[in-house]
Protein backbone atom coordinates (compact mmCIF):
# COMPACT_ATOMS: atom_id res chain seq x y z
CA UNK A 1 0.00 0.00 0.00
CA UNK A 2 1.31 3.59 -0.88
CA UNK A 3 0.16 7.15 -1.53
CA UNK A 4 -1.00 6.37 -4.75
CA UNK A 5 -4.19 4.17 -2.50
CA UNK A 6 -4.97 7.58 -1.10
CA UNK A 7 -4.63 9.24 -4.32
CA UNK A 8 -2.25 11.49 -3.41
CA UNK A 9 1.06 10.64 -5.70
CA UNK A 10 -1.30 11.34 -9.14
CA UNK A 11 -2.31 14.27 -7.81
CA UNK A 12 1.10 16.17 -6.85
CA UNK A 13 3.53 13.34 -8.67
CA UNK A 14 5.05 12.48 -4.92
CA UNK A 15 7.01 9.19 -4.26
CA UNK A 16 5.78 7.62 -1.26
CA UNK A 17 9.41 7.15 -0.23
CA UNK A 18 10.19 11.16 -0.34
CA UNK A 19 7.47 11.74 2.25
CA UNK A 20 9.90 10.52 4.69
CA UNK A 21 11.93 14.18 6.00
CA UNK A 22 14.59 14.05 8.58
CA UNK A 23 13.62 16.20 11.51
CA UNK A 24 17.27 17.88 12.52
CA UNK A 25 15.59 18.52 16.36
CA UNK A 26 14.88 14.67 16.96
CA UNK A 27 17.48 13.00 14.88
CA UNK A 28 14.69 10.93 13.03
CA UNK A 29 12.80 10.34 9.63
CA UNK A 30 9.03 11.35 10.39
CA UNK A 31 5.78 10.80 7.96
CA UNK A 32 4.53 14.57 5.85
CA UNK A 33 2.01 13.46 3.60
CA UNK A 34 1.07 17.10 3.20
CA UNK A 35 2.86 17.72 0.13
CA UNK A 36 3.12 21.36 1.58
CA UNK A 37 5.71 20.18 3.76
CA UNK A 38 4.10 21.36 6.98
CA UNK A 39 5.17 18.74 10.00
CA UNK A 40 2.45 16.17 10.94
CA UNK A 41 -0.11 17.15 13.68
CA UNK A 42 1.06 17.16 17.36
CA UNK A 43 -0.58 14.02 19.41
CA UNK A 44 -3.35 16.36 20.62
CA UNK A 45 -4.45 17.25 16.90
CA UNK A 46 -4.96 13.29 16.45
CA UNK A 47 -8.40 12.32 15.95
CA UNK A 48 -9.97 9.52 18.48
CA UNK A 49 -8.74 6.23 18.52
CA UNK A 50 -10.75 3.11 17.50
CA UNK A 51 -10.33 -0.50 17.77
CA UNK A 52 -6.56 -1.98 17.82
CA UNK A 53 -5.81 1.85 17.95
CA UNK A 54 -6.47 2.55 14.54
CA UNK A 55 -7.43 6.51 14.01
CA UNK A 56 -11.30 6.59 14.10
CA UNK A 57 -11.53 8.83 11.07
CA UNK A 58 -8.43 6.91 9.03
CA UNK A 59 -10.19 3.47 8.65
CA UNK A 60 -10.44 3.61 4.94
CA UNK A 61 -7.05 4.98 4.05
CA UNK A 62 -3.90 3.13 2.68
CA UNK A 63 -0.42 2.82 4.83
CA UNK A 64 2.82 2.97 3.05
CA UNK A 65 4.64 0.02 4.56
CA UNK A 66 7.67 -0.14 2.12
CA UNK A 67 11.14 0.33 3.74
CA UNK A 68 11.97 3.53 5.51
CA UNK A 69 13.97 5.15 2.95
CA UNK A 70 18.12 5.55 3.93
CA UNK A 71 19.33 8.40 5.26
CA UNK A 72 20.47 10.31 1.85
CA UNK A 73 24.13 11.40 1.53
CA UNK A 74 25.60 9.78 4.87
CA UNK A 75 29.39 8.50 3.83
CA UNK A 76 31.82 8.00 6.68
CA UNK A 77 30.41 10.34 8.89
CA UNK A 78 30.10 13.12 6.78
CA UNK A 79 26.53 13.30 6.21
CA UNK A 80 25.44 16.26 3.70
CA UNK A 81 21.77 16.30 5.38
CA UNK A 82 23.69 16.23 8.63
CA UNK A 83 25.96 18.91 7.66
CA UNK A 84 22.89 21.27 6.40
CA UNK A 85 20.88 20.32 9.47
CA UNK A 86 24.41 21.28 11.20
CA UNK A 87 24.60 24.75 9.32
CA UNK A 88 20.63 25.03 9.81
CA UNK A 89 21.29 25.22 13.56
CA UNK A 90 24.35 27.74 13.76
CA UNK A 91 22.59 30.20 11.67
CA UNK A 92 19.60 29.76 13.95
CA UNK A 93 21.87 30.71 16.76
CA UNK A 94 23.36 33.70 15.12
CA UNK A 95 20.07 34.81 14.12
CA UNK A 96 19.26 34.40 17.77
CA UNK A 97 22.38 36.10 19.26
CA UNK A 98 20.87 38.82 16.74
CA UNK A 99 17.85 39.18 18.08
CA UNK A 100 16.84 38.11 13.92
CA UNK A 101 14.71 34.93 15.49
CA UNK A 102 11.67 34.65 16.10
CA UNK A 103 9.92 36.03 19.18
CA UNK A 104 10.20 34.24 22.45
CA UNK A 105 13.59 32.14 20.90
CA UNK A 106 16.46 34.26 22.69
CA UNK A 107 19.54 32.39 23.08
CA UNK A 108 19.22 31.72 26.54
CA UNK A 109 15.89 29.50 26.02
CA UNK A 110 17.62 27.55 22.72
CA UNK A 111 19.40 24.71 23.81
CA UNK A 112 20.97 22.41 21.66
CA UNK A 113 19.36 19.49 20.72
CA UNK A 114 20.61 16.15 22.12
CA UNK A 115 21.80 13.77 18.72
CA UNK A 116 19.98 10.45 18.60
CA UNK A 117 22.08 7.35 18.88
CA UNK A 118 22.64 4.85 16.68
CA UNK A 119 21.03 2.02 19.25
CA UNK A 120 17.75 4.79 19.75
CA UNK A 121 17.46 5.87 15.95
CA UNK A 122 17.19 1.73 15.25
CA UNK A 123 14.47 1.80 18.08
CA UNK A 124 12.76 4.59 16.33
CA UNK A 125 12.82 2.86 12.81
CA UNK A 126 11.78 -0.51 14.39
CA UNK A 127 8.73 0.97 16.43
CA UNK A 128 8.08 2.70 13.43
CA UNK A 129 7.75 -0.16 10.80
CA UNK A 130 5.84 -2.50 13.49
CA UNK A 131 3.69 0.51 14.40
CA UNK A 132 2.66 1.12 10.77
CA UNK A 133 2.23 -2.12 10.53
CA UNK A 134 -0.40 -3.05 13.04
CA UNK A 135 -1.84 0.27 12.70
CA UNK A 136 -2.83 -0.80 9.12
CA UNK A 137 -4.04 -4.08 9.82
CA UNK A 138 -5.68 -3.56 12.67
CA UNK A 139 -6.99 -0.77 11.10
CA UNK A 140 -8.47 -3.22 7.89
CA UNK A 141 -10.01 -5.18 10.56
CA UNK A 142 -11.42 -2.29 12.43
CA UNK A 143 -13.01 -1.09 8.91
CA UNK A 144 -14.21 -4.73 8.35
CA UNK A 145 -15.83 -5.13 11.69
CA UNK A 146 -17.89 -1.98 11.41
CA UNK A 147 -18.61 -3.04 7.69
CA UNK A 148 -20.17 -6.09 9.15
CA UNK A 149 -21.99 -4.81 11.98
CA UNK A 150 -23.50 -2.22 9.69
CA UNK A 151 -25.14 -5.43 7.82
CA UNK A 152 -26.52 -6.72 10.82
CA UNK A 153 -29.96 -5.98 11.83
CA UNK A 154 -31.26 -6.81 15.27
CA UNK A 155 -34.77 -7.48 17.12
CA UNK A 156 -34.79 -7.17 21.06
CA UNK A 157 -37.04 -9.87 21.59
CA UNK A 158 -36.81 -9.41 25.49
CA UNK A 159 -34.24 -12.03 25.95
CA UNK A 160 -30.16 -11.44 25.37
CA UNK A 161 -28.47 -14.68 25.88
CA UNK A 162 -24.87 -14.47 25.99
CA UNK A 163 -23.31 -15.22 22.55
CA UNK A 164 -21.11 -18.29 24.15
CA UNK A 165 -22.28 -20.54 26.77
CA UNK A 166 -20.98 -23.76 28.43
CA UNK A 167 -24.27 -25.85 28.06
CA UNK A 168 -26.41 -27.06 25.10
CA UNK A 169 -26.98 -24.41 22.50
CA UNK A 170 -30.37 -23.84 20.51
CA UNK A 171 -30.33 -21.76 17.68
CA UNK A 172 -34.19 -21.30 16.19
CA UNK A 173 -33.30 -20.42 12.04
CA UNK A 174 -36.56 -19.07 10.17
CA UNK A 175 -36.93 -17.85 6.87
CA UNK A 176 -39.68 -15.51 6.13
CA UNK A 177 -41.86 -15.63 3.09
CA UNK A 178 -42.06 -11.92 2.92
CA UNK A 179 -41.08 -10.21 -0.50
CA UNK A 180 -38.67 -7.56 1.10
CA UNK A 181 -35.80 -8.56 -1.19
CA UNK A 182 -34.47 -6.55 -4.55
CA UNK A 183 -35.85 -9.22 -7.31
CA UNK A 184 -38.14 -11.24 -4.39
CA UNK A 185 -41.55 -9.84 -6.23
CA UNK A 186 -42.20 -13.54 -7.89
CA UNK A 187 -41.52 -15.60 -4.68
CA UNK A 188 -44.14 -16.03 -1.60
CA UNK A 189 -47.43 -14.69 -1.18
CA UNK A 190 -47.99 -11.32 -2.36
CA UNK A 191 -49.68 -9.99 0.41
CA UNK A 192 -47.37 -11.67 3.21
CA UNK A 193 -46.38 -10.25 6.32
CA UNK A 194 -43.61 -11.97 6.26
CA UNK A 195 -44.90 -15.83 8.21
CA UNK A 196 -42.35 -18.07 9.79
CA UNK A 197 -41.98 -19.91 6.20
CA UNK A 198 -39.32 -22.29 7.72
CA UNK A 199 -38.10 -23.24 10.56
CA UNK A 200 -35.16 -25.02 11.82
CA UNK A 201 -34.52 -25.39 15.69
CA UNK A 202 -30.60 -26.10 15.79
CA UNK A 203 -29.87 -28.09 19.30
CA UNK A 204 -25.60 -28.14 19.75
CA UNK A 205 -25.13 -30.61 22.20
CA UNK A 206 -22.92 -29.33 25.66
CA UNK A 207 -19.92 -30.78 24.84
CA UNK A 208 -20.21 -29.68 20.49
CA UNK A 209 -19.87 -33.16 19.45
CA UNK A 210 -22.84 -33.13 17.30
CA UNK A 211 -25.87 -31.45 16.49
CA UNK A 212 -29.94 -31.85 15.68
CA UNK A 213 -31.68 -29.99 13.84
CA UNK A 214 -35.71 -30.20 13.67
CA UNK A 215 -37.61 -28.91 10.98
CA UNK A 216 -40.93 -27.64 11.74
CA UNK A 217 -43.75 -27.87 9.09
CA UNK A 218 -45.37 -24.21 8.75
CA UNK A 219 -48.80 -25.86 8.82
CA UNK A 220 -48.35 -27.46 12.12
CA UNK A 221 -51.55 -27.10 14.04
CA UNK A 222 -50.18 -25.28 17.05
CA UNK A 223 -51.00 -23.09 20.39
CA UNK A 224 -49.66 -19.45 19.88
CA UNK A 225 -48.74 -18.03 23.29
CA UNK A 226 -48.88 -14.51 24.49
CA UNK A 227 -46.07 -12.32 23.37
CA UNK A 228 -44.71 -8.94 24.26
CA UNK A 229 -43.17 -7.05 21.68
CA UNK A 230 -40.72 -3.86 21.37
CA UNK A 231 -42.84 -0.81 19.68
CA UNK A 232 -40.78 1.54 17.42
CA UNK A 233 -41.14 3.97 20.20
CA UNK A 234 -39.93 2.14 23.10
CA UNK A 235 -42.72 0.59 24.77
CA UNK A 236 -44.07 -2.95 24.88
CA UNK A 237 -47.20 -4.04 23.61
CA UNK A 238 -48.23 -7.76 24.38
CA UNK A 239 -50.43 -9.72 21.59
CA UNK A 240 -52.51 -11.92 22.60
CA UNK A 241 -51.87 -15.61 21.79
CA UNK A 242 -53.96 -18.12 20.02
CA UNK A 243 -55.10 -21.78 20.35
CA UNK A 244 -54.98 -24.78 17.21
CA UNK A 245 -53.68 -22.17 14.38
CA UNK A 246 -50.93 -22.76 12.18
CA UNK A 247 -47.38 -22.40 13.27
CA UNK A 248 -46.12 -20.06 10.70
CA UNK A 249 -48.34 -17.50 12.15
CA UNK A 250 -46.22 -16.99 14.67
CA UNK A 251 -44.73 -14.35 12.84
CA UNK A 252 -45.93 -11.49 11.17
CA UNK A 253 -49.61 -12.09 11.95
CA UNK A 254 -51.10 -9.36 14.50
CA UNK A 255 -47.48 -7.43 14.71
CA UNK A 256 -45.81 -10.39 16.10
CA UNK A 257 -42.16 -10.48 15.70
CA UNK A 258 -39.53 -13.19 15.66
CA UNK A 259 -39.85 -13.48 20.00
CA UNK A 260 -43.19 -14.55 19.16
CA UNK A 261 -41.63 -17.61 17.24
CA UNK A 262 -39.04 -18.45 19.52
CA UNK A 263 -41.63 -18.68 22.63
CA UNK A 264 -44.09 -20.65 20.24
CA UNK A 265 -41.26 -23.40 19.72
CA UNK A 266 -40.37 -23.18 23.32
CA UNK A 267 -43.69 -24.00 24.19
CA UNK A 268 -43.63 -27.01 21.64
CA UNK A 269 -40.59 -28.66 22.18
CA UNK A 270 -39.55 -27.83 26.05
CA UNK A 271 -36.30 -26.64 24.77
CA UNK A 272 -35.09 -23.37 25.70
CA UNK A 273 -34.45 -21.40 23.54
CA UNK A 274 -30.49 -18.77 23.00
CA UNK A 275 -30.94 -17.32 19.79
CA UNK A 276 -32.46 -16.92 16.47
CA UNK A 277 -31.32 -15.97 13.34
CA UNK A 278 -34.26 -15.18 10.62
CA UNK A 279 -33.43 -13.98 6.98
CA UNK A 280 -35.55 -13.79 3.67
CA UNK A 281 -35.26 -15.26 0.06
CA UNK A 282 -31.76 -13.45 -0.52
CA UNK A 283 -30.13 -15.40 2.11
CA UNK A 284 -30.72 -17.84 -0.12
CA UNK A 285 -29.42 -16.39 -3.71
CA UNK A 286 -26.66 -14.44 -1.48
CA UNK A 287 -25.12 -16.90 -0.04
CA UNK A 288 -24.64 -19.92 -2.86
CA UNK A 289 -23.62 -17.34 -4.82
CA UNK A 290 -20.80 -16.38 -2.25
CA UNK A 291 -19.76 -20.16 -2.30
CA UNK A 292 -19.81 -20.51 -5.98
CA UNK A 293 -22.76 -22.54 -6.03
CA UNK A 294 -24.21 -25.57 -3.79
CA UNK A 295 -24.61 -29.18 -5.43
CA UNK A 296 -27.79 -30.74 -5.50
CA UNK A 297 -29.18 -34.14 -6.64
CA UNK A 298 -32.67 -34.41 -8.14
CA UNK A 299 -33.64 -38.68 -8.58
CA UNK A 300 -35.63 -37.88 -11.68
CA UNK A 301 -36.67 -34.68 -13.83
CA UNK A 302 -38.33 -31.11 -12.08
CA UNK A 303 -40.31 -28.94 -13.56
CA UNK A 304 -42.15 -26.94 -11.25
CA UNK A 305 -44.29 -24.20 -12.88
CA UNK A 306 -44.91 -22.80 -9.50
CA UNK A 307 -41.26 -22.12 -8.82
CA UNK A 308 -40.02 -22.04 -12.39
CA UNK A 309 -37.61 -24.80 -10.92
CA UNK A 310 -36.31 -27.43 -14.41
CA UNK A 311 -33.45 -29.81 -13.55
CA UNK A 312 -32.57 -32.45 -15.12
CA UNK A 313 -32.37 -36.40 -13.34
CA UNK A 314 -28.82 -36.24 -11.54
CA UNK A 315 -26.35 -33.69 -9.99
CA UNK A 316 -26.41 -29.65 -10.36
CA UNK A 317 -24.46 -26.90 -9.10
CA UNK A 318 -27.33 -24.19 -8.10
CA UNK A 319 -26.86 -20.29 -7.08
CA UNK A 320 -29.30 -17.16 -7.37
CA UNK A 321 -32.28 -17.41 -8.35
CA UNK A 322 -32.12 -21.44 -9.61
CA UNK A 323 -30.86 -22.09 -5.69
CA UNK A 324 -33.99 -20.29 -4.29
CA UNK A 325 -36.29 -22.20 -6.56
CA UNK A 326 -34.71 -25.45 -4.91
CA UNK A 327 -35.53 -24.80 -1.85
CA UNK A 328 -38.66 -23.41 -2.43
CA UNK A 329 -40.48 -26.28 -5.32
CA UNK A 330 -42.90 -28.92 -3.59
CA UNK A 331 -45.21 -29.51 -6.50
CA UNK A 332 -42.66 -31.82 -8.57
CA UNK A 333 -41.22 -33.71 -5.81
CA UNK A 334 -42.77 -36.66 -3.08
CA UNK A 335 -45.91 -35.59 -2.50
CA UNK A 336 -45.96 -32.32 -3.17
CA UNK A 337 -46.32 -31.05 0.12
CA UNK A 338 -44.33 -28.68 2.38
CA UNK A 339 -42.86 -32.02 4.18
CA UNK A 340 -41.08 -32.76 1.03
CA UNK A 341 -40.07 -29.15 0.35
CA UNK A 342 -38.63 -29.48 3.89
CA UNK A 343 -36.71 -33.00 3.02
CA UNK A 344 -35.05 -30.39 -0.31
CA UNK A 345 -34.31 -27.94 1.85
CA UNK A 346 -32.17 -30.12 4.46
CA UNK A 347 -30.45 -31.82 1.49
CA UNK A 348 -29.61 -28.20 0.16
CA UNK A 349 -28.49 -26.97 3.95
CA UNK A 350 -26.44 -30.06 3.93
CA UNK A 351 -24.73 -29.29 1.19
CA UNK A 352 -23.79 -25.73 1.82
CA UNK A 353 -22.47 -26.33 4.89
CA UNK A 354 -20.10 -29.12 3.16
CA UNK A 355 -19.51 -25.90 0.68
CA UNK A 356 -18.44 -23.86 3.48
CA UNK A 357 -16.46 -25.88 5.46
CA UNK A 358 -14.35 -27.54 2.41
CA UNK A 359 -13.49 -24.52 0.00
CA UNK A 360 -14.85 -20.66 1.57
CA UNK A 361 -12.95 -20.44 4.56
CA UNK A 362 -10.04 -20.93 2.24
CA UNK A 363 -9.40 -17.73 1.49
CA UNK A 364 -9.83 -14.02 3.28
CA UNK A 365 -11.30 -12.76 0.06
CA UNK A 366 -13.75 -16.06 0.11
CA UNK A 367 -14.39 -15.53 4.02
CA UNK A 368 -15.07 -11.42 3.61
CA UNK A 369 -17.82 -12.51 0.55
CA UNK A 370 -19.27 -15.13 2.80
CA UNK A 371 -19.37 -13.00 5.81
CA UNK A 372 -21.12 -9.89 3.93
CA UNK A 373 -23.71 -12.05 2.13
CA UNK A 374 -24.36 -13.58 5.71
CA UNK A 375 -24.93 -10.74 7.67
CA UNK A 376 -26.53 -8.67 4.99
CA UNK A 377 -29.43 -11.54 4.87
CA UNK A 378 -29.89 -11.95 8.47
CA UNK A 379 -31.96 -10.43 11.38
CA UNK A 380 -30.62 -11.50 14.61
CA UNK A 381 -31.31 -11.26 18.09
CA UNK A 382 -29.02 -8.92 20.28
CA UNK A 383 -27.46 -11.41 21.96
CA UNK A 384 -25.32 -12.12 19.19
CA UNK A 385 -26.06 -8.59 17.53
CA UNK A 386 -22.66 -7.47 16.51
CA UNK A 387 -19.79 -8.81 13.85
CA UNK A 388 -17.59 -10.01 17.06
CA UNK A 389 -20.33 -11.66 19.31
CA UNK A 390 -21.70 -13.43 15.58
CA UNK A 391 -17.96 -14.17 15.41
CA UNK A 392 -17.40 -16.00 18.50
CA UNK A 393 -20.72 -17.53 18.98
CA UNK A 394 -19.78 -19.15 15.00
CA UNK A 395 -16.38 -19.89 16.29
CA UNK A 396 -18.04 -21.96 19.51
CA UNK A 397 -20.18 -23.72 17.00
CA UNK A 398 -18.15 -24.83 14.27
CA UNK A 399 -16.30 -27.26 16.41
CA UNK A 400 -19.16 -29.94 15.59
CA UNK A 401 -18.12 -32.16 13.12
CA UNK A 402 -20.11 -32.69 10.03
CA UNK A 403 -20.91 -36.40 10.20
CA UNK A 404 -22.42 -35.57 13.52
CA UNK A 405 -25.08 -33.03 12.21
CA UNK A 406 -28.31 -34.60 11.78
CA UNK A 407 -31.55 -33.01 10.28
CA UNK A 408 -34.67 -34.02 11.03
CA UNK A 409 -38.68 -33.16 10.87
CA UNK A 410 -41.02 -33.10 13.61
CA UNK A 411 -43.32 -36.48 13.45
CA UNK A 412 -46.97 -34.58 12.27
CA UNK A 413 -50.01 -36.71 11.28
CA UNK A 414 -52.33 -35.46 8.73
CA UNK A 415 -55.38 -32.85 10.15
CA UNK A 416 -58.48 -34.78 9.66
CA UNK A 417 -60.65 -31.85 10.02
CA UNK A 418 -58.10 -29.59 7.48
CA UNK A 419 -56.59 -31.64 4.63
CA UNK A 420 -53.93 -28.49 4.05
CA UNK A 421 -52.75 -28.40 7.87
CA UNK A 422 -50.90 -30.53 9.94
CA UNK A 423 -51.44 -32.18 13.52
CA UNK A 424 -48.08 -33.38 15.88
CA UNK A 425 -47.72 -37.10 16.19
CA UNK A 426 -47.12 -37.18 20.02
CA UNK A 427 -46.91 -40.88 20.33
CA UNK A 428 -43.36 -39.73 17.77
CA UNK A 429 -42.82 -36.22 19.11
CA UNK A 430 -42.38 -36.54 22.28
CA UNK A 431 -39.63 -39.09 22.87
CA UNK A 432 -37.85 -36.91 20.09
CA UNK A 433 -38.19 -33.88 21.84
CA UNK A 434 -36.98 -36.02 25.19
CA UNK A 435 -34.01 -36.93 23.64
CA UNK A 436 -32.98 -33.30 22.49
CA UNK A 437 -33.57 -32.19 26.22
CA UNK A 438 -31.91 -34.26 27.56
CA UNK A 439 -28.76 -33.66 24.88
CA UNK A 440 -28.80 -37.13 23.34
CA UNK A 441 -27.56 -37.39 19.63
CA UNK A 442 -29.37 -38.27 16.82
CA UNK A 443 -26.22 -38.97 14.69
CA UNK A 444 -25.30 -42.48 15.59
CA UNK A 445 -21.44 -42.69 17.14
CA UNK A 446 -21.83 -39.47 18.46
CA UNK A 447 -20.91 -37.96 22.21
CA UNK A 448 -18.46 -39.64 24.06
CA UNK A 449 -18.47 -43.43 24.24
CA UNK A 450 -19.99 -45.92 26.42
CA UNK A 451 -17.14 -47.82 27.14
CA UNK A 452 -17.68 -51.17 28.74
CA UNK A 453 -21.01 -52.22 30.21
CA UNK A 454 -21.51 -52.01 33.84
CA UNK A 455 -22.19 -54.96 35.82
CA UNK A 456 -26.19 -55.21 36.24
CA UNK A 457 -27.66 -54.21 39.55
CA UNK A 458 -29.71 -56.82 41.53
CA UNK A 459 -33.62 -55.46 41.87
CA UNK A 460 -35.26 -55.26 44.76
CA UNK A 461 -38.86 -57.33 44.99
CA UNK A 462 -41.68 -54.70 44.64
CA UNK A 463 -42.81 -55.20 48.15
CA UNK A 464 -39.25 -54.27 49.48
CA UNK A 465 -39.66 -51.16 47.44
CA UNK A 466 -39.85 -48.04 50.25
CA UNK A 467 -40.10 -44.55 48.57
CA UNK A 468 -41.48 -41.18 50.11
CA UNK A 469 -42.59 -39.36 47.00
CA UNK A 470 -42.73 -35.22 46.77
CA UNK A 471 -44.22 -33.13 43.79
CA UNK A 472 -41.06 -30.61 43.12
CA UNK A 473 -42.41 -29.35 39.65
CA UNK A 474 -44.77 -32.06 37.88
CA UNK A 475 -48.31 -31.26 36.80
CA UNK A 476 -50.91 -30.73 40.32
CA UNK A 477 -51.38 -34.31 41.93
CA UNK A 478 -48.46 -35.88 40.50
CA UNK A 479 -47.45 -37.30 43.98
CA UNK A 480 -50.87 -38.86 44.54
CA UNK A 481 -50.79 -39.98 41.64
CA UNK A 482 -47.21 -41.90 41.58
CA UNK A 483 -48.25 -43.35 44.67
CA UNK A 484 -51.19 -45.20 43.68
CA UNK A 485 -49.69 -46.26 40.29
CA UNK A 486 -46.85 -47.64 42.50
CA UNK A 487 -49.07 -49.34 44.96
CA UNK A 488 -52.15 -50.49 42.66
CA UNK A 489 -49.93 -51.17 39.14
CA UNK A 490 -46.72 -52.16 40.83
CA UNK A 491 -47.53 -53.93 44.10
CA UNK A 492 -45.13 -50.90 46.25
CA UNK A 493 -47.14 -50.77 48.84
CA UNK A 494 -44.26 -49.56 51.26
CA UNK A 495 -44.62 -46.22 48.65
CA UNK A 496 -45.95 -42.75 50.31
CA UNK A 497 -47.27 -39.20 49.54
CA UNK A 498 -44.83 -36.58 51.64
CA UNK A 499 -46.56 -33.96 49.74
CA UNK A 500 -44.65 -31.10 48.01
CA UNK A 501 -41.25 -30.59 47.70
CA UNK A 502 -39.44 -27.55 49.54
CA UNK A 503 -38.07 -27.00 45.83
CA UNK A 504 -38.95 -27.04 42.54
CA UNK A 505 -36.53 -29.43 40.13
CA UNK A 506 -36.32 -29.03 36.33
CA UNK A 507 -35.49 -32.55 36.51
CA UNK A 508 -36.58 -35.82 38.78
CA UNK A 509 -34.42 -36.94 41.27
CA UNK A 510 -34.34 -40.36 42.68
CA UNK A 511 -31.99 -40.17 46.34
CA UNK A 512 -31.20 -43.62 47.99
CA UNK A 513 -28.15 -45.03 50.13
CA UNK A 514 -25.83 -47.44 48.86
CA UNK A 515 -27.95 -50.55 50.69
CA UNK A 516 -31.00 -48.98 49.10
CA UNK A 517 -29.34 -49.75 45.46
CA UNK A 518 -31.33 -52.76 44.36
CA UNK A 519 -34.54 -50.61 45.39
CA UNK A 520 -33.39 -47.51 43.30
CA UNK A 521 -33.19 -49.81 39.94
CA UNK A 522 -36.39 -51.62 40.39
CA UNK A 523 -38.06 -48.11 40.71
CA UNK A 524 -35.80 -46.61 37.86
CA UNK A 525 -36.89 -49.27 35.59
CA UNK A 526 -40.32 -48.89 36.80
CA UNK A 527 -40.46 -45.02 36.43
CA UNK A 528 -38.15 -44.99 33.04
CA UNK A 529 -35.65 -42.77 34.91
CA UNK A 530 -32.24 -41.34 33.37
CA UNK A 531 -28.95 -42.49 35.27
CA UNK A 532 -28.73 -38.64 35.76
CA UNK A 533 -31.45 -38.49 38.03
CA UNK A 534 -30.02 -40.89 40.29
CA UNK A 535 -28.17 -39.44 43.45
CA UNK A 536 -26.67 -41.87 45.77
CA UNK A 537 -25.84 -40.55 49.32
CA UNK A 538 -22.55 -41.60 51.33
CA UNK A 539 -23.80 -43.95 53.96
CA UNK A 540 -26.52 -46.66 54.03
CA UNK A 541 -29.41 -46.10 55.62
CA UNK A 542 -31.43 -47.78 58.22
CA UNK A 543 -34.01 -50.84 56.95
CA UNK A 544 -37.30 -48.11 57.69
CA UNK A 545 -35.65 -45.32 56.04
CA UNK A 546 -37.76 -44.78 52.83
CA UNK A 547 -35.83 -43.41 49.55
CA UNK A 548 -37.08 -39.90 48.13
CA UNK A 549 -38.32 -39.43 44.96
CA UNK A 550 -38.96 -35.97 44.08
CA UNK A 551 -41.07 -35.49 40.17
CA UNK A 552 -39.46 -32.62 38.54
CA UNK A 553 -41.07 -30.85 35.61
CA UNK A 554 -39.49 -33.48 33.30
CA UNK A 555 -42.41 -35.71 34.77
CA UNK A 556 -45.12 -35.93 32.58
CA UNK A 557 -47.41 -38.85 34.28
CA UNK A 558 -46.47 -42.31 36.35
CA UNK A 559 -45.99 -44.83 33.41
CA UNK A 560 -44.53 -42.71 30.52
CA UNK A 561 -40.73 -42.90 31.07
CA UNK A 562 -38.89 -39.45 32.07
CA UNK A 563 -35.55 -41.24 30.42
CA UNK A 564 -35.64 -40.23 26.56
CA UNK A 565 -34.43 -43.16 24.30
CA UNK A 566 -31.03 -43.22 22.87
CA UNK A 567 -32.39 -44.16 18.97
CA UNK A 568 -34.35 -41.92 16.95
CA UNK A 569 -37.74 -43.58 17.24
CA UNK A 570 -39.07 -45.25 14.40
CA UNK A 571 -40.53 -43.29 11.66
CA UNK A 572 -38.91 -39.89 12.38
CA UNK A 573 -37.42 -38.67 9.04
CA UNK A 574 -33.97 -38.13 9.38
CA UNK A 575 -30.53 -37.64 7.33
CA UNK A 576 -27.33 -36.79 7.94
CA UNK A 577 -25.77 -33.17 6.70
CA UNK A 578 -22.59 -35.26 5.21
CA UNK A 579 -24.59 -37.69 3.55
CA UNK A 580 -23.59 -36.66 -0.39
CA UNK A 581 -25.99 -39.35 -1.80
CA UNK A 582 -29.73 -37.53 -1.23
CA UNK A 583 -31.51 -37.20 -4.00
CA UNK A 584 -34.78 -35.34 -4.36
CA UNK A 585 -37.22 -38.37 -5.20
Amino acid sequence: MDAQGRGQADDNNVDPADQWVFDPDTGNYELRTDPSGRPPARPDDRPARGRCGAAGGAGGEDTDTRPLPVQRGRRKGADAGAGEAAGGRAARRAAARSGSGPAGRGAASRRKPKRASGRRKALYWTAGVVGFVLVAGCGTAFVIYQQLDGNIKKVDVGEENAAVTDGPVNLLVIGTDARTGKGDTGYGDSGSVGHADTTILMHISKDRTNATALSIPRDLITDIPDCPTKQPDGTTKVIPGQRQVRFNTSLGQEGRDPGCTWRTVEKLTGLKINHFMMADFNAVKDLSNAVDGVEVCAAKDINDPKSHLRLSAGRHVVKGEQALAFVRTRHSVGTGSDLSRIQLQQQFLGSLIRKLKSSAFSSPGKLLDVAQAATKALTVDTGIGTASKLMDFGTDLKRVDLNKITFATVPVLDNPRDKATVVLDTAKAEPLFRMVQQDHALAKGAGKGKGGKEAPVKKAPAELVRVDVTNGGGPFGAAQETVDWLQNDKGARLSTNAGNAPEKLSATRLEYAPNQADQAATLAEWMGLPKSALKQTARDAGPRVPMKLVLGKDFTAPGTPIEAPTETPAGVQHVNADDKNICAK
